[in-house]
């Protein structure tokens, strides 16, 4: 069955979203590449599904007031599924996949989410938060046995219905089709209610422990101010507002350095934990996507895609990493924590990887195995010109 995807609302670049529903009423979005083929027809989800699981809870670490989101459901999600099982795929008689029709972007609801509704209100009966957070003053609150509904949402990007890849495959065309959902999704999730925080990230390879081949990042929207930016507002209070402004300008003016247009600056920090990091900052201040321009986003996309593949350059097999899109929270440094790509990968030669043991793992004191000068020296030679 087909049917015309009535609501079409025109963002940026030529970029048109379309949003519906999958079967068990989660939220389902087309975003359509300027140069799109595809018409306004999609195919309805017909599947018979289950009923949506009760949202996770999560439990507080009574030594780091630090939330633990207990999502059991997690379990039952597939595992490198071969191409015709891929559940990411548009749909087809052989394949019951998690998208009906074929699509440039899409994104949808988590199935088995760490984050979910506070209420469903889509199908009589189904579960609703049993003890959703009373705000971040509850939150902050210390006690023994203390949990919480997980109130928020996770969210599947796709980039491409193709099996394999990753975001560094795409065309720039589709890459800024992706950053203007990025965009449209941290607004939309933002205005839910209890959410604190919106977190785009794409984890790319096995060595990151990825379970779908399929070129796709996620975005979750959490009920409080995770710990790593806690940790950075208490940075910007200690330092002063213009940390961002510094950290650039430092940066900038250093042997680390890998590229730089007229809105972004790619670089490997001076303090770099991982064998592999890069941080990427615009030159203005913006709390997050939604607060970027059309320039900014049109520079974005081609930069972004050379940085990647000059990454990928740096051996003879594609580099596992965690790409990781920090924004502002939604209620607190929006005037001082600047959107900043953090990208990080555990390959400290072609054949080795770092693991965090003893010191990183269990006391949080990072001993780094290569000097960020290096690193960036070798990076400059792989990037794209």
């Amino acid at each position: 069955m087909e049917v015309s995807v009535n609501t079409a609302i025109a963002l940026g670049a030529g970029v048109v979203k379309r949003p519906t529903r999958l079967a068990d009423g989660r939220e389902l979005v087309y975003y359509d590449d300027p140069d799109t083929t595809l018409g306004e027809v999609r195919a309805v989800d017909q599947r018979t599904l289950d009923p949506r699981p009760a949202t996770a809870t999560m439990r507080q670490d009574v030594l780091t007031g630090d939330w633990v989101s207990i999502a059991a459901a997690r379990q039952n999600r597939a595992f490198l599924p071969p191409a015709h099982l891929d559940p990411l795929a548009p749909q087809s008689p052989a394949n019951p996949s998690e998208i009906p029709a074929l699509y440039d972007v899409a994104v949808f609801e988590n199935k088995s989410p760490s984050f979910g509704p506070a209420l469903i209100h889509e199908h009589e009966g189904a579960p609703a938060a049993s003890d959703p957070p009373l705000g971040l003053d509850d939150l902050g609150t210390l006690g023994l046995g203390r949990s919480r509904t997980s109130v928020g949402r996770c969210e599947v990007v796709c980039f491409s219905p193709e099996h394999e890849g990753s975001f560094g495959g795409l065309t720039q065309t589709r890459a800024r089709t992706v950053i203007e959902a990025w965009a449209d999704r941290t607004s939309a999730l933002q205005a839910l209610p209890g959410v604190e925080q919106v977190f785009p990230f794409e984890n790319r390879g096995e060595a990151i422990g990825v379970t779908l081949p399929h070129p796709h990042g996620q975005i979750y929207a959490y009920p409080y101010v995770t710990p790593r930016t806690q940790r950075l507002l208490a940075s910007i209070d200690a330092y002063g507002p213009e940390l961002f402004a510094d950290i650039l300008a430092f940066e900038r003016d250093s042997e680390r350095v890998i590229l730089s247009g007229e809105h972004w600056t790619a670089f490997v920090p001076f303090a770099a934990r991982w064998p592999l990091e890069v941080h990427l900052l615009p030159h203005r201040h913006v709390p997050d996507f939604a607060a970027t321009t059309a320039e900014e986003r049109d520079e974005l996309a081609p930069l972004y895609l050379r940085l990647l593949k000059g990454i990928d350059a740096l051996y003879d097999t594609p580099t596992p990493y965690i790409a990781a899109w920090h924004q502002a929270p939604v209620n607190a440094g929006r005037d001082t924590a600047r959107l900043n790509l953090q990208l990080t990968s555990p390959r400290r030669a072609a054949d080795k990887l770092k693991f965090l043991a003893g010191s990183e793992a269990a006391m949080g004191a990072w001993i780094a195995d290569v000097a960020p000068e290096t690193q960036a020296a070798r990076l400059r030679e792989v990037v794209p010109a």
